[in-house]
């Protein structure tokens, strides 16, 4: 999909946040998990719930200055 709308952004870093994690429970988010690719960190998220929020602008801080 990134390559179709614009190559460039391969190239780049990436992160991946899941979003509304709330409305999973802990063994949904593990299948979910061992889908996901391995290459790209990522992380569950609900801003309902702040979950990870704080986590998850930890990575992008890390991500930007590393």
């Amino acid at each position: 999909e990134l390559e179709q709308f614009n190559p460039e952004l391969l190239d780049k870093k990436r992160l991946l946040a899941i979003t509304k994690s709330d409305m999973i429970d802990e063994e949904l988010e593990a299948e979910i998990r061992q889908t996901l690719p391995a290459e790209v960190p990522a992380i569950f998220i609900s801003s309902l719930t702040n979950k990870n929020i704080t986590q998850l602008k930890d990575m992008i801080w890390k991500a930007l200055h590393d």
